[in-house]
């Protein structure tokens, strides 16, 4: 068991008994405070707290690093000093903020109450990836669009699909978006049409964050897979439906999904989700060796989405569940890397579409409202079939057993008007 996820470790700092951020969780993110200071910081209930600033007073003696880790604008070179040293900050900040410990206490340069500082973008994204890994989603849209009887397509259950997206675009949670314009061919319509997306679309999601990998020509196992994720976050992977329509054949997603994909703040490491390993779907057919694994891969994380449409409150449309995922993290990252390619620290790689076999567990609306034919009713009365301008998407995650919960927080995005 890692020290810090001791389950009977109690903080002297308050945490409420729903919060996603007791003691055993520690995720990392970057802030800015009231100061105008940029720091990389962790989290425990309501309360952010300066890695910096602790540095500085010499708390993290006795681990190696380097005078200025903490000072920097990303995760980046953190992540790259590797996981025995992510281990060895986290054991000492649950140390130092454990209920036995007062020491600092009265530290006030420390410690921050949550609505006072503006959460960053936790890490430069390098490179992203987004996979489509959830079976229930690619039999759903292979239904809708193909054959029903042969929804998935013949490579689906051999490898873990995926394509390279944008990174310049994804944001954090809290940055607003406009509704993107582009092509789309209207419904018996000869010839494309240029405006704002009518089909405005989320994907309720995760993401994984690399650390630094092998050298280029050299693959990871997934047997060696965990020890080069840092964490996760939740994602929602914008989508523009119908520019998406028009645009994929033959080389998949390009406007319909550039223009932004957001991010949780804070980023759950692996070993604070430790306790919530379970099994994943069986596959079959049997994978090919380099796909192969061994014990639990998968992790029980609750996922919800909610919409907020403007002046009222917000409704629940989904509730799905990360272990429902077909192909795994070790297996996607496996998989990106048999051939070669490298991976770097805060590279980001998206899990897909994560749906559940019931549709209220779906994980966008292109299946909640089954394109458009089952509109979704708002508490205020109004209906959804996909996103409207000045609706927020709420996405939020947690993993919760034996009375200890650990979350992600939440992804709020607002969608503005076309520009």
């Amino acid at each position: 068991m890692i020290k810090a996820n001791d389950p009977n470790r109690k903080s002297w700092i308050p945490v409420e008994k729903d919060s996603d951020f007791p003691i055993q969780n520690i995720p990392f993110g970057v802030f800015e405070t009231t100061r105008g200071d940029v720091t990389i910081g962790t989290r425990i209930g309501d309360t952010a707290i300066d890695l910096a600033a602790l540095h500085q007073l010499g708390y993290f003696e006795g681990i190696e690093l380097p005078d200025d880790i903490f000072m920097q604008e990303s995760l980046n070179p953190f992540i790259s000093l590797g996981k025995p040293t992510w281990r060895a900050v986290r054991d000492k900040i649950a140390e130092i903020f454990d209920s036995n410990n007062i020491e600092i206490k009265h530290k006030a340069e420390v410690l921050h109450e949550m609505p006072s500082v503006k959460m960053k973008l936790p890490v430069e994204v390098g490179d992203y990836t987004d996979f489509y890994s959830s079976r229930e989603h690619a039999t759903n849209v292979g239904t809708m669009f193909r054959d029903p009887d042969n929804a998935l397509m013949p490579n689906w259950l051999h490898i873990p699909v995926g394509y390279h997206g944008r990174a310049s675009s994804i944001i954090p949670s809290g940055t607003p978006i406009h509704r993107p314009k582009g092509q789309t061919m209207p419904k018996d319509a000869t010839e494309p049409v240029f405006g704002p997306c009518k089909l405005l679309d989320f994907e309720l999601e995760t993401a994984f964050i690399t650390a630094d990998g092998k050298p280029l020509g050299d693959n990871i196992t997934t047997a060696e897979a965990e020890d080069y994720i840092f964490g996760m976050v939740l994602f929602n992977d914008w989508s523009a439906r119908d520019i998406q329509k028009w645009e994929y054949v033959p080389l998949g997603p390009f406007l319909a999904k550039n223009f932004a994909s957001s991010i949780s703040s804070w980023i759950v490491t692996l070993d604070a989700l430790e306790p919530y390993r379970t099994a994943g779907p069986t596959q079959e057919p049997k994978v090919l060796p380099y796909l192969e694994y061994e014990g639990d891969k998968n992790y029980d994380i609750n996922l919800e989405v909610a919409i907020k449409p403007e002046n009222t409150e917000e409704t629940c449309v989904s509730k799905s569940n990360f272990k429902y995922l077909y192909w795994n993290m070790a297996q996607q990252l496996a998989h990106h890397t048999i051939n070669g390619c490298n991976i770097h620290a805060g590279d980001m790689m998206g899990s897909g579409t994560i749906s559940g076999p019931t549709p209220d567990s779906y994980g966008s609306m292109l299946e909640i409202s089954w394109q458009g034919t089952k509109p979704v009713t708002m508490k205020d009365g109004t209906e959804r079939k996909f996103i409207l301008d000045n609706d927020t998407v709420i996405m939020r995650g947690y993993c919760e057993n034996n009375g200890l919960r650990i979350g992600f927080g939440e992804v709020s995005t607002k969608v503005l008007p076309a520009k």
